[in-house]
């Protein structure tokens, strides 16, 4: 089975260590749950359901991962990390109530963080997802670190998860071939009165068989619905000509791959087929700037220089261009003034979209690998899609060889 190894989570920690040492911090506290949990698994191969969770990393010693009572036996399922507590501060994110567990062996942020004095002072604290935790339970954390200062810890793993190992490069890999069965599912069932749900059925459905951890989401909006931009399926049903914006995202051992590829259900109008083609060139345009040690801005500026020439720049409307691992959009996010450079290792994906145009609204999203002497693009579905429009102006996915 590909996944990430137990000694690569001990690398990550001592990576972070060594960040922690530079920026003169004492413990570090990776915080998820079950909408920000990138991080957290990153660091624990923890993945919180419905409650919340932390692994807290001292400059020395095992890390102590901290899990709510009801995710404990998941949490010891999957972690990373022997040393394994529960708070009663991580109990359900959603609602306000006390939820009474009367066989939990509760500890608390204050044993803790004293447990960790006894070893070092803690003059200063960082918090990798301060931004995406409650109030009260940065409070809770806070009250229990008096005289000890706080910063945001973000940036920590910011670099650190912009290049892929080996392992997660396979990961992602496995990922990309999940969505791209799932898409194709979605495309064979996208015909004339089937509904956005069975679209997104269809696609959930392979997805899973295939070995999907999670969707982490199925957008399909058709017809004049395609200018939500990323609308969720619902009961309208498919009428001859309408174009279909579809982007499955794809979740497999905590790393996610996404696709997206437009088309149009019965007879196409010359002018969508036109409109696609626009995407298919910009796609085109910015894989022609994928290669190591290439400027990130220059992949950017040759989809806007395309868009600009096409005279449609006024539907384009964010960068073209993301990281993808343990989020479904991660740095890099280049635009036409970044600095930075493409490096092997690093996993992007391409999302080069118009909304708004008078001939449709669309995307195309491809996941990709930067390599030593270029790009591998990590789905085998759409470089075939768009082989299959370039030789005959439209798609037929059933031929598809996955």
């Amino acid at each position: 089975m590909i996944k990430i190894q137990k000694a690569e989570f001990k690398q990550r920690i001592e990576k972070l260590r060594t960040r922690m040492s530079q920026e003169q911090l004492d413990v570090c506290i990776i915080y998820g749950d079950e909408y920000r949990r990138e991080n957290l698994r990153y660091v624990s191969n923890f993945w919180a359901l419905f409650e919340r969770g932390a692994l807290i990393v001292p400059l020395e010693g095992e890390p102590i991962l901290l899990a709510a009572p009801e995710g404990e036996m998941i949490c010891r399922e999957t972690s990373a990390w022997d040393d394994i507590r529960v708070i009663p501060d991580f109990a359900c994110v959603t609602v306000p109530e006390e939820i009474e567990y009367p066989n939990a062996a509760y500890t608390s942020f204050h044993n803790v963080f004293e447990e960790i004095r006894q070893a070092a002072p803690l003059k200063k604290a960082g918090i990798i997802g301060m931004d995406a935790m409650s109030h009260q339970v940065f409070m809770a954390m806070a009250d229990n670190l008096q005289g000890c200062e706080i910063v945001d810890g973000n940036f920590l793993l910011t670099g650190a998860r912009l290049m892929k190992s080996a392992d997660e490069i396979a990961c992602l890999k496995e990922a990309a071939r999940i969505a791209d069965a799932g898409y194709k599912a979605l495309l064979l069932a996208a015909k004339v009165g089937a509904t956005e749900h069975h679209l997104a059925a269809a696609a959930h459905e392979a997805a899973y068989r295939e070995g999907a951890e999670v969707v982490p989401f199925c957008l399909v909006s058709s017809g004049e619905r395609v200018n939500t931009i990323i609308g969720r399926a619902t009961s309208k049903k498919l009428a001859d000509g309408d174009m279909v914006m579809a982007a499955l995202s794809v979740q497999y051992e905590g790393y996610i791959a996404t696709i997206n590829f437009p088309f149009v259900v019965g007879n196409m109008a010359e002018q969508q087929k036109q409109f696609i083609e626009l995407l298919i060139g910009a796609n085109e345009a910015a894989k022609s700037k994928l290669a190591p040690g290439g400027k990130q801005s220059e992949l950017v500026k040759a989809v806007k220089d395309f868009f600009r020439a096409s005279g449609v720049s006024q539907y384009d409307l964010y960068p073209p261009l993301h990281g993808c691992g343990v989020a479904e959009a991660e740095s890099p996010y280049p635009n036409e003034a970044s600095t930075e450079v493409f490096q092997p290792g690093m996993t992007v994906n391409t999302d080069i979209s118009l909304f708004g145009h008078p001939d449709g609204s669309n995307r195309i999203e491809e996941s990709f690998v930067i390599t030593e002497t270029g790009y591998a693009s990590l789905s085998a579905l759409v470089p075939q899609l768009c082989e299959q429009w370039k030789e005959s102006g439209s798609i037929e996915p059933s031929s598809i060889s996955l």
